[in-house]
């Protein structure tokens, strides 16, 4: 699905759109493709899932034990969660930002100049550098703290609601 939404973006913002929607796009991605036109990317998606994931999780964890100190039944306010959650979420669009333009330009209309994620990492830094590892970081940013801050003051008061229906 991440690599059909990538193409379909991209073919949405070229100057002749020809995707007509979602079964027309997906059944010429597959023609012209074949079923690994779909799964194009699929290394560096697992991969900046799973840091996404390992980073959000670690700084989360560190952040809320910190704030616990040594008293694991003091509460905390939705509003501090949101913060350590946000700043988790900051903390993974800058340690796998690299991964999300690689996986982007992998699932994209031009991922044929690729062979693969290596080839694709290196020749993004041959010819455009190593700041392009990070292009689109201030919009994902802002997604993303917002997404990750409202996601973490969910669970934790579904938590809490779970803990006390289920000591």
């Amino acid at each position: 699905m991440e690599t059909i939404k990538v193409k379909f973006i991209h073919d949405q913002a070229s100057n002749a759109p020809r995707y007509r929607g979602f079964y027309h796009g997906v059944r010429e991605i597959i023609r012209e493709q074949g079923l690994r036109g779909t799964y194009q990317g699929l290394t560096p998606t697992i991969l900046k899932q799973g840091s996404n994931q390992a980073i959000r999780f670690f700084v989360m964890t560190s952040l809320r034990n910190w704030y616990l100190g040594d008293d694991p039944n003091k509460t905390i306010h939705p509003i501090i969660t949101g913060s350590f959650g946000a700043i988790a979420g900051a903390a993974s669009v800058f340690g796998n930002t690299p991964l999300d333009v690689i996986k982007t330009r992998m699932q994209g209309l031009e991922a044929h100049k690729y062979k693969n994620t290596l080839d694709c990492a290196s020749q993004i830094l041959r010819k455009e550098g190593p700041l392009a590892f990070y292009k689109g970081t201030i919009p994902r940013l802002g997604r993303v703290c917002l997404d990750v801050a409202i996601v973490f003051v969910i669970y934790e008061e579904v938590v809490k609601v779970l803990n006390r229906v289920w000591k």
